[in-house]
């Protein structure tokens, strides 16, 4: 595109606006010559020779040339918007064509800012530059009537800091352009990772996209460097051309007086250069310097075919990633370790079936994978504040990936039997826990040989503490608990009382601050407790692909497709799976609602070889009879033992045991023992009284 010839032919058809300009600039050109014309005047006729009447006149002279040239500049307003909004016409006009002829995705964009800012750049830039071009011809002007020699003084200065500033603004331009780019790409780089932080953390691509995300964030920080150094030059041009001459006439004055120049006439002079051209260049530096490089830029981008530009990186919620290697769940103090450990034990279960195909690889929640035939267990707690769920279908699946390798066993330092303690208060006695499988020692803990037949419970807490800094109270406060293995608990409580932290604990999500947690008599935190349990959150995770590849994510190796489907009945995803197409429908998240992602959750979670599920609310979203179906299931596993966070009190009669969470009164029982000794209990059951529903067999 021939953008000068343009601008001449525009120019060229706009001659009368330009004369208009011209014509009300000349008011402002002869406001600056009679200001320091007048105060020579005022000084070498007036003051100095004691005719303080003529003194004043030329001071008033002086005035009326200001109110004059206001006057002047006030008008040039309107002259230069009738120049500058035809440009914005046309540009509209050129963009709007571009994006109808090309399906431009940048057109609105283009519209609703370059646009605008290329107009205002523009006006902008006419009023600066022609501010300077007029306020410097009536300032030399002025010298040149006041002493000839002031112009020598005060021309060659000017004349070189106008020269490097000329100098550096292709440069400037290149530099600002530089920096816009990389903005935008960083800006792109960040539009496609945070709405996908949760399938980037599942799929275990964090480090590499913190090396793209840092490369992103060091271009900026270069291109950023360089517009920094390149504008240094802008200050040295302002100072040679705008300060510089008042140096050098303070320097010159007794030369200059010794040949001729009067004291009014520097005085004069002095002013011409610090009320009119340090101004003039001063905004001409920043104005040009700044605008002209926007107007350069936005230019050559509005000009620019969108196939000729870079294009920003992609911003899918789903970003493109390699063949996802095992995630790894790591604490804040432990780095990760690539050692592969030996499987964890496993209480007698049944053993996971053969898969008879490859499945194409599935993005990961958050969680810890487990070796092979242990699959990776569970999400974050829901007391953090929910993820959002990414849209999907921006990367779809390929119809025949290649099958996935086993899932490595990450490792992390296992901490030791006793977390040490924190800044905490003194521990309060947390109430006995009574019943079936649960024995208490004299000092309050539950004894690893209280679960008989198993050796160790399936979850045991003893003298639990944690609070969420060091000076808060105590979420949980020498808390002692134990769940036989096959047991059925549910955690009751008002809100905010701690039921997720709990879940977070067990989890090995959050640290105690004391006591210890086991998992199947393996210390939490700690691979090998992780493997062995599961944890559904409120706000399920689910990615873009096939419902196949949802429900496999637990696990190393392909789901065969009779024991998916028995799943899928046994939780109540069936009638889901039918309108998706069958196991190898396409999952669109964002059309799901949250009770259809929480089915697809506690599906996935039911395929899952661990024998601890965690229910931290994770059937909020579904309807009482989908809930107890989803609960019968997980309670109903062989050698499976199920901890649900209960929302509702019918989801608390299922269980065997009922955690009612109630700081220092905090108890545990059977639904009718609880009635009888716990008033918060009472007040949650709201006098319902229907008899608790049988689990089958």
């Amino acid at each position: 595109m021939d953008t000068r010839g343009q601008a001449r032919r525009f120019v060229r058809a706009r001659w009368r606006v330009l004369v208009r300009l011209g014509a009300w600039s000349v008011l402002e050109a002869g406001q600056t010559f009679v200001v320091g014309y007048a105060l020579a005047r005022a000084l070498d006729t007036g003051f100095l020779t004691g005719d303080a009447r003529a003194g004043l006149l030329w001071l008033g002279a002086a005035g009326l040339a200001v109110a004059v040239g206001a006057y002047g500049t006030g008008r040039v307003y309107g002259v230069v918007a009738a120049l500058v909004e035809p440009v914005r016409d046309r540009l509209a006009t050129a963009v709007v064509a571009r994006g109808v002829r090309e399906a431009d995705p940048g057109t609105l964009s283009g519209l609703t800012q370059q646009v605008e800012i290329a107009r205002d750049a523009l006006a902008g830039l006419v009023m600066v530059s022609r501010s300077f071009v007029i306020t410097s011809a009536g300032a030399l002007i002025g010298l040149f009537s006041l002493a000839p020699l002031l112009l020598a003084v005060v021309l060659p200065p000017l004349l070189a800091g106008v020269t490097l500033f000329a100098a550096t603004l292709g440069p400037l331009a290149r530099r600002q352009e530089a920096f816009l780019a990389a903005d935008e790409a960083l800006a792109g780089e960040l539009g496609a990772v945070c709405p996908g932080l949760r399938d980037i953390t599942s799929a275990g691509a964090e480090a590499r996209v913190t090396v793209d995300t840092g490369e992103r964030i060091d271009a900026e920080l270069g291109a950023a460097r360089a517009l920094a150094r390149w504008s240094v030059a802008r200050v040295a041009a302002l100072a040679v051309g705008g300060q510089s001459p008042v140096v050098l006439l303070l320097a010159a004055t007794p030369w200059l007086l010794g040949h001729g120049v009067t004291p009014g006439a520097l005085v004069g002079a002095l002013a011409y250069v610090t009320q009119s051209l340090l101004p003039a260049l001063h905004n001409l530096v920043h104005g040009l310097g700044t605008g002209g490089s926007r107007l350069t830029v936005v230019l050559r981008r509005l000009a620019t075919p969108p196939a000729e530009q870079t294009p920003p990186p992609p911003t899918p919620a789903e970003p493109a990633l390699p063949q996802p290697a095992p995630a790894q769940h790591l604490t804040p103090e432990q780095p990760p370790d690539t050692r592969p450990l030996p499987p964890p034990p496993l209480p007698p279960q049944p053993p996971p079936p053969q898969p008879p195909a490859p499945h194409p690889p599935a993005r990961q929640p958050t969680t810890t994978p487990p070796p092979a035939g242990h699959p990776p267990i569970g999400q974050p707690p829901t007391e953090n504040p929910p993820i959002s769920q990414p849209p999907a279908g921006t990367r779809p699946a390929p119809p025949s990936p290649a099958p996935q390798p086993p899932a490595r066993q990450p490792t992390t330092t296992p901490p030791p039997a006793e977390n040490p303690p924190v800044a905490q208060s003194p521990a309060r006695p947390s109430a006995g826990l009574r019943g079936a499988g649960v024995r208490l020692s004299a000092a309050g803990r539950v004894g690893a040989d209280a679960v008989p037949g198993s050796g160790a419970p399936a979850l045991a807490l003893a003298s639990v503490a944690f609070a969420y800094g060091p000076a808060s109270e105590p979420v949980l406060d020498g808390l002692d608990l134990a769940v036989p293995v096959g047991g059925h608990l549910a955690v009751v409580g008002p809100s905010g009382i701690g039921k997720s932290t709990l879940t977070g604990l067990v989890a090995g999500l959050l640290r105690p601050v004391r006591g210890t947690i086991r998992v199947y008599g393996h210390a939490v935190p700690a691979p090998a407790a992780a493997a062995l349990r599961v944890l559904i959150p409120q706000e399920a995770y689910v990615h873009g692909g096939t419902l196949a590849e949802n429900l496999a994510l637990f696990r190393p190796d392909p789901v065969p497709e009779a024991e998916l489907l028995a799943a899928a009945e046994a939780v109540g995803l069936t009638p889901l799976l039918r309108t998706l197409g069958g196991p190898g429908g396409r999952v669109e998240p964002a059309a799901l609602s949250a009770g259809e992602r929480q089915l697809i959750a506690l599906t996935r979670a039911y395929l899952s070889a661990a024998p601890l599920a965690l229910l931290d609310e994770a059937t909020c979203h579904l309807d009482p009879q989908a809930e107890a179906r989803a609960e019968r299931a997980f309670a109903a596993r062989p050698g499976g033992t199920l901890v649900v966070v209960a929302h509702r009190i019918s989801s608390a009669r299922r269980a065997d045991r009922i955690l009612v969470m109630d700081g220092p009164r905090t108890s545990c029982g059977a639904h009718e023992e609880l009635l009888r000794t716990s008033a918060l209990y009472r007040n949650l059951v709201g006098g319902w009284a229907t008899p608790r529903a049988p689990l089958p067999g």
